[in-house]
């Protein structure tokens, strides 16, 4: 895997929509902010700020600022700035971009899709905060931590225990985002879920039968099974129905149990106050213990 380069201050970083239109414009403002207190310059993509119906500018423009962007050898890295849906479109369009010209590719939610992108090329992404955050947030544990991975610092994350996660070591590569994006993407060239990793997985406003059902797929084609340890995070707003025969939370650590590999459960990553940006593509070791987890990425 290729790590991008790590940034310098006064590097530039582009801010592209390549899912659906941003409806507060101040969000990309704040987040230009952001990058700048952190000594970073800031260049906003030509339709970054367009609307086509519910998209960010037709499929042309969102693949034609994405791929500027990749081919733009003084931008050192990409920041998405909204999720919501569309970034499939682009998938078949850019990759020998990415193959060509690898940097750091930010974003999360519907993002996922790029960051499945660029790891089918091999090279690393970062499952991180987008623009909102880092306007409303810019000083949180989260933006701190991208800030670091920007400027070479690989993380290393200690987080509280959870009841119902299965204590356990795993070293493997990194994968994940977004569960409904992972599922999606089953199958394809930009499958994310590779034997022997360690796989993440967030979600957001999906009933707890959807994410039990997507799991399942993930579940009947061998993948959940195959891999070295399983991460999750945030479920922001999805409802609970124990009538399935208990919480999200106890479900998954059920469907888990033949395959006997750490789990870990309420991880700081996802649609949350708490969203730890995780570099997909590389090399870690989690270690879950009755006292806490811990997530150390290999510097490389």
């Amino acid at each position: 895997m290729i790590r991008p380069q790590p940034l310098q201050p006064g590097d530039c970083v582009a801010i592209v929509s390549p899912a659906g239109a941003v409806k507060e414009p101040e969000i990309v403002t704040g987040a230009v902010a952001t990058l700048s207190s952190w000594g970073l310059r800031a260049v906003v993509a030509p339709h970054a700020l367009a609307r086509d119906g519910y998209y960010a500018g037709t499929i042309e423009q969102r693949t034609a600022d994405l791929r500027a962007m990749l081919r733009d050898d003084s931008i050192k890295a990409i920041l998405c700035s909204y999720g919501g849906y569309g970034c499939m479109h682009l998938l078949p369009h850019f990759c020998s971009d990415i193959a060509n010209h690898p940097k750091w590719i930010i974003g999360m939610s519907d993002c996922t899709a790029l960051l499945a992108a660029t790891l089918s090329q091999g090279v690393i992404s970062l499952h991180s905060p987008q623009c909102r955050h880092l306007s409303e947030n810019g000083k949180s544990a989260s933006s701190e931590h991208l800030k670091e991975i920007l400027f070479g610092r690989m993380p290393h994350y200690q987080t509280a225990p959870n009841c119902l996660n299965r204590t356990g070591e795993a070293t493997g590569v990194v994968t994940g985002g977004n569960l409904s994006l992972i599922t999606a993407l089953a199958g394809t060239p930009y499958d994310m879920v590779k034997p022997g990793s360690i796989l993440f997985i967030e979600e957001i406003n999906e009933p707890a039968y959807k994410i039990e059902r997507m799991l399942y797929t993930l579940k009947l084609s061998g993948a959940l099974g195959s891999l070295k340890a399983l991460i999750v995070g945030c479920l922001a707003d999805c409802k609970e129905n124990l009538a399935l025969g208990g919480t999200i939370h106890e479900i998954i650590r059920h469907m888990t149990e033949e395959y006997g590999y750490p789990v870990s459960l309420d991880f700081p990553v996802g649609h949350g106050n708490g969203n730890y940006p995780m570099p997909v593509g590389a090399t870690a070791t989690i270690k879950i213990k009755n006292d806490g987890v811990e997530l150390s990425y290999t510097v490389v």
